[in-house]
């Protein structure tokens, strides 16, 4: 049984305090709310004084109902940087003040899965966040196991950037170019080019592939894309994906197939492009079945990889940001004040049509 308490172990102990949060309401339903603020529930919590927040695709999944173990009520979010407002008393790595991103995974740091850097899969933690208990769409959250699921934010550091550090620059590192085994000189095709399709772009040149290719239906983050260094665009909606792939690639396909949407026919694309002995590795979130051609695959040598982040690369990402040579902040499109939140769900939701990528959301108390 898990041990990440809920929040109404203290109920009727402390004096209801009420702030402001994103509170998903069931299927298609949200709503700018007044919630109870979270307080200290055990001895390794920290609550935290958001500064800046953001949306992940996984909260659209969420909102279309894809995610059964996010129940109505719940506030969402599971990204952010902020002010530690208090404490309990076994929490040693950070005090009253500090400056903190937040991990978009709870970890003990203690349990089988923990030790095996699977954190994940935590025993007692995990994605919790805005999923199982409250989340950073709020004026405040508490953190359980803060020493290890919190990181500090060095002195003068771009607080864009480190709220890209939240999430989906380790989930498009891990979940995509390490799962993916990129090597210098692979031909790498992203099938997607939303905000996880391009953080994949970004990291995989750690390991100068020879080609990144971009594939998505939206001209505009393609365009981006190139931006950000991809060698090819191809728009699915007026290309015949399969037939490009194997004239620029002499019939062979490509060495890494990475899916960044979470739906069926992304899914169909990575099959259809990879070669012999090549790389499927799966990011997006899937809330409908997928077919997998094994009529097709069953002797191409391929490896098909699925994977939740489980952050462990955040503190290299972290300074390699600090360093300047890789710029998460870029991905960036859209400010919001947390009141207006609503409308930046509106668009987010609306990428296409509001040419956004990422947004961020600020608490216009403390910002």
């Amino acid at each position: 049984m898990s041990n990440v308490q809920t929040e109404k172990t203290y109920e009727k102990v402390v004096p209801e305090i009420q702030m402001w949060a994103l509170e998903y309401q069931g299927p298609g339903k949200k709503d700018y709310v007044k919630k109870k603020k979270p307080i200290i529930l055990a001895q390794t919590d920290a609550v935290v004084k958001m500064v800046k927040t953001t949306i992940c695709g996984t909260d659209l999944h969420i909102l279309k109902g894809d995610v059964p173990t996010v129940t109505p009520g719940r506030i969402l979010g599971h990204e952010g940087i902020g002010i530690i407002e208090s404490i309990g008393e076994s929490v040693n790595k950070f005090k009253v003040g500090d400056r903190v991103l937040i991990s978009c995974i709870t970890s003990d740091g203690i349990c089988d899965y923990c030790k095996r850097g699977m954190f994940s899969h935590c025993e007692n933690g995990g994605w919790v966040l805005g999923n199982k208990i409250d989340g950073t769409q709020a004026e405040f959250v508490r953190i359980p196991y803060a020493d290890t699921s919190l990181y500090s934010i060095p002195e003068g550091a771009n607080e864009d950037a480190m709220v890209m550090l939240s999430d989906i620059l380790p989930t498009g590192f891990e979940c995509g170019v390490l799962n993916g085994k990129i090597s210098p000189g692979d031909v790498v095709a992203i099938v997607g080019a939303g905000p996880i399709g391009l953080a994949a772009l970004l990291t995989a040149q750690f390991f100068a592939p020879s080609e990144v290719i971009m594939i998505d239906v939206d001209d505009e983050r393609l365009k981006r894309s190139k931006e950000f260094g991809a060698t090819l665009t191809i728009n699915s909606k007026n290309s015949s994906i399969k037939d490009i792939i194997m004239k620029i690639t002499d019939s062979r396909g490509v060495d890494v197939a990475i899916e960044a949407v979470g739906i069926p026919q992304t899914f169909e694309v990575c099959q259809d492009i990879i070669s012999p002995g090549g790389r499927i590795a799966n990011i997006g979130v899937h809330g409908k079945s997928v077919e997998l051609h094994l009529e097709k695959l069953w002797d191409k040598n391929i490896t098909i990889t699925t994977r939740l982040v489980d952050t462990t690369t955040t503190s290299m990402l972290l300074k390699t940001v600090k360093s300047g040579k890789l710029k998460p902040e870029k991905l960036i499109t859209h400010h919001f004040q947390l009141s207006d939140v609503i409308k930046a769900y509106d668009t987010f939701g609306n990428a296409q049509k509001e040419k956004a990528l990422k947004v961020i959301i600020s608490n216009e108390v403390l910002s």
